[in-house]
């Protein structure tokens, strides 16, 4: 156990992650990554910090660990999970709702688990990385005096059409949104997905939003949208970058909008 805790330590950057038969990949997590220092873990994701202590037994086949979080929104939890560290890659699967701990390295709709695969950064580790860590604190500080909006708090999805597709419900059920001011994180589980500045105007009809993505695939690049506040739900239509705004609440194969319904938790 001992030899495998310290084969483990640094920085490791999040490559793939998979909820529920959902795999995100890509630039959905340029920013997440964990950081292993003795027998204590951080998994950040430019917004969202996630502490504790791990412990492994490599005795076992598939190898097993503990992730007790001891900060952050899991404070007081325990994820049951196995691993499998070959070189500079790392495998991990975690159960997030029961006390069933993973066999396999997958994570199918309806499991409660979640299969992330990590490689190893030494570039994440050094000083001249910090930056963006450090930095995300600033616009939430700026969000915090700013106004606040009725988008204010955290929102759980209902229900999500990407291009026309919908988003399976056993996904939908890891999605939140939380808003401070006039900026709004989204996350899937605890890896941040994307994070916006908004501004929004409740004069017009319908009325309109405008997003300046922070973090996110979608970084530098500015989205036009319309919601409506309807029956204690939320409901966003936003048109991809460089498109025109949303004047309906519907989004169709290949126009690129993305509609989403949320409820406040």
């Amino acid at each position: 156990m001992g030899d495998d805790l310290d084969l483990i330590q640094g920085t490791w950057a999040v490559t793939e992650l998979e909820m529920e038969g959902q795999t995100i990949s890509g630039g959905m997590l340029s920013n997440a990554r964990v950081e292993i220092t003795g027998n204590r873990f951080s998994s950040r994701g430019m917004g969202t910090v996630y502490e504790g202590t791990v412990t492994l037994n490599n005795s076992s086949n598939p190898h097993q660990l503990n992730m007790n979080f001891d900060a952050g929104p899991e404070n007081g939890n325990t994820n049951l999970g196995i691993y499998e560290l070959n070189g500079d890659r790392w495998k991990i699967c975690l159960s997030t709702r029961s006390e069933v701990r993973p066999t396999e390295f997958s994570a199918p709709a309806g499991s409660g688990f979640v299969f992330e695969m990590l490689t190893r950064s030494a570039a994440a580790s050094s000083k001249k990385d910090m930056p963006p860590s450090s930095n995300a604190a600033v616009p939430t500080a700026r969000a915090e005096v700013s106004l606040v909006t009725e988008f204010e708090g955290e929102w759980q999805m209902v229900s999500a059409v990407m291009d026309g597709v919908a988003m399976d419900p056993s996904a939908v059920e890891w999605v939140k949104r939380i808003t401070h001011g006039s900026e709004t994180s989204v996350y899937a589980g605890p890896q941040l997905l994307m994070k916006m500045e908004f501004t929004c105007d409740a004069s017009k009809a319908p009325k309109i939003i405008d997003y300046v993505n922070t973090a996110g695939s979608n970084k530098g690049k500015s989205q036009q949208g319309i919601y409506v506040f309807e029956g204690g739900m939320l409901r966003i239509c936003v048109a991809a970058p460089g498109k025109p705004r949303p004047t309906q609440f519907q989004s169709d194969r290949g126009d690129g909008r993305t509609f989403t319904v949320w409820k406040r938790r």
